[in-house]
């Protein structure tokens, strides 16, 4: 039985090794990282992700009752034009977005969106103006000409979604 038992593994084995597909090794020469060119500033954590969201009281309600998340107030930011409410996740944030007066720019979102939906991403970097001088000269547009304070107080830009791969992109100071 043994010698049976060895016979039918030894066939398994040819036949695992005639069908199995062939793995290729990467060489120890080449590098995993990418190569990230010298740059005077650095890109940092993910710092939220913004939802644009038609009905803040049941939003915050969703994410605090439903969920359990702590969420806070609703803060005006009048020269965004929008209410804001931030989502704590313990790695990062979401930042729940309401049009504040007509000619907010969540407004416009919600129009087309009437659901809500994703409305962009903050990344932090470590030097703003130096980003900025670096973006421009690699013709990325910034949505204005010089930093805002964004809602917790610090210089943020706004990268053109047309140069983000569809995805408006928020860049905050550390």
């Amino acid at each position: 039985m043994a010698a049976c038992v060895g016979k039918a593994a030894a066939g398994l084995l040819t036949r695992l090794q005639t069908t199995a597909p062939t793995v290729r090794t990467l060489s120890m020469s080449h590098s995993l990282t990418q190569k990230v060119p010298c740059s005077l500033w650095k890109l940092g954590r993910l710092n939220h992700v913004a939802i644009a969201v038609p009905n803040l009281e049941k939003a915050q309600s969703f994410y605090k009752s439903v969920l359990g998340a702590q969420v806070s107030e609703a803060v005006p930011l009048p020269e965004h034009g929008v209410y804001t409410v931030f989502v704590e996740l313990g790695n990062t944030k979401l930042e729940l977005l309401h049009p504040l007066g007509e000619k907010s720019p969540i407004a416009g979102f919600l129009q087309k969106n009437k659901a809500g939906g994703m409305h962009h991403i903050c990344i932090e970097v470590d030097d703003i103006k130096a980003a900025m001088t670096e973006l421009k000269e690699k013709k990325i547009r910034i949505l204005s000409e010089e930093p805002k304070i964004g809602a917790h107080g610090k210089p943020v830009i706004f990268l053109h979604p047309k140069d983000c791969d569809g995805v408006l992109v928020e860049l905050e100071q550390a």
